[in-house]
């Protein structure tokens, strides 16, 4: 019932705000860069950040029709709880006329997790410049009443059109992923210059242990101390484009750059134990984009813990069965699903496609794969965590270092409280 009435009044909610964002928008005045798509918007932001530094203000933790707003006013959930609201909603008119930031450029992380929202954002951003990384099928739940009505009858092409405005309502230059059909088919609506760019044509080599990443193209070779998805080498392309645009100097080395929690962090566990954590998020693409990552890292003893995707409406049991066939492909020893959708659609499709050739377990409470895994933990293991349940909490409790967990996603007082609702 409460998800019901938030989606109604979504965005009324995000018209106030944004009317008073908008009188600050228009006092500040910067360029503004977008960076949308359904996946690796916040490693691009990151990338950029590292090239741009202190040339540019940047919507962390933020890139929501509510969320951007806040972001622009300068308006901060602390707790994420709701007796928050009253303060921020009596404190925006006031902020709308508060100091402006003194950066000149913008770069906003923006999203489309339900219909109108990239026509909503994009007409109150309209932005110089969109990177528009991907389309897949995050959030398509809230999409399912666009093929019920007959607008649509493909759930891809209905959240790619959303994306779309971004890029029709750019002013200068959009930078686009070339490899994506569903991408191209949307930039016929471009009235401005448009970059298409390949990572599937340009990268010659892509490498990854448990040191870094490499990325080997005709001309440079890039090396970085994270846990990167051969997908990254779009970002990569996408944000030395962008720095050509704005006649910036390239730093090939991305010395600053810094990765959010739950993005490939990795951590030493208990019984010397590696834990890789991709907590952040789930959907088809970042799951099959993190799991060929690991399946690629060398290691004699890897584990896969993998949480249910959530939001997927009338797609739930074709993208779990999907995830089935992505394990699947994968030498690994032990898998571990946590949720009932993976139980439901995953687990069984799995154990017919493996047989015996691994150990595969399924679990409802992530208590039981926190307690699953100290037991059975020989020790050396390098651990992957993917998807939805709290699996942070699980996480939580194998570090070896404690102090460690502030470095975890979702450090704010509702998921304490909801993590503690399940015994982490």
């Amino acid at each position: 019932m409460f998800q019901k009435i938030k989606r109604f009044f979504y965005f009324a909610v995000a018209w106030y705000f944004r009317i008073f964002a908008e009188i600050k928008l228009q006092r500040w005045n910067p360029r503004i860069i977008v960076v949308t798509g359904s996946s690796g918007k916040t490693t691009l932001l990151h990338l950029i950040e590292s090239q741009l530094g202190k040339m540019a203000k940047y919507s962390h933790h933020a890139n929501s029709s509510i969320g951007i707003p806040f972001d622009i006013l300068g308006l901060q959930r602390v707790s994420l709880t709701v007796n928050e609201w009253p303060g921020l909603f009596l404190s925006a008119p006031f902020k709308a006329f508060s100091g402006i930031p003194g950066e000149k450029v913008y770069v906003v992380e923006a999203d489309c997790d339900r219909p109108n929202e990239g026509n909503f954002l994009s007409s109150f951003l309209k932005p110089e410049v969109t990177l528009w990384t991907n389309v897949s099928r995050t959030h398509s739940m809230n999409f399912d009443t666009l093929i019920k009505s007959g607008k649509f009858t493909d759930l891809e092409e209905a959240i790619a059109y959303e994306f779309g405005y971004f890029a029709e309502r750019t002013k200068s230059l959009v930078i686009a992923n070339r490899d994506l059909p569903l991408v191209e088919k949307q930039l016929s609506r471009v009235r401005c210059r448009v970059n298409r760019i390949s990572a599937e044509a340009g990268l010659k080599k892509y490498e990854i242990d448990l040191v870094g990443t490499k990325f080997e193209f005709d001309k440079n070779i890039f090396i970085f101390p994270f846990l990167l998805p051969k997908e990254t080498a779009t970002s990569i392309l996408m944000c030395f484009n962008l720095l050509d645009y704005l006649g910036v100097k390239k730093n090939k080395e991305f010395l600053d750059l810094k990765l959010p929690p739950g993005r490939n962090s990795y951590f030493r566990g208990i019984k010397d134990t590696t834990i890789v954590d991709s907590t952040y998020n789930a959907n088809l693409d970042s799951m099959s984009a993190i799991i060929n990552m690991f399946g690629q890292i060398k290691s004699t003893d890897k584990i896969v813990v993998l949480g249910d995707m959530l939001e997927l409406g009338s797609l739930e049991k074709d993208e779990h069965e999907k995830l089935a066939d992505l394990i699947a492909d994968h030498d690994f020893k032990r898998i571990i699903l946590i949720g009932p959708r993976v139980t439901k659609y995953t687990y069984p499709r799995l154990s017919g496609l493996i047989g015996s050739s691994a150990d595969l377990e399924h679990f409802n409470n992530p208590k039981d794969v926190l307690d699953y895994l100290k037991k059975n933990i020989k020790g050396n293991e390098v651990i992957l965590f993917k998807g939805a349940r709290f699996l942070e909490g699980v996480i939580e409790n194998l570090l070896e270092n404690k102090d460690d967990i502030k470095f975890l996603a979702r450090r704010e007082k509702i998921w304490e409280i909801r993590r503690k609702k399940w015994g982490l």
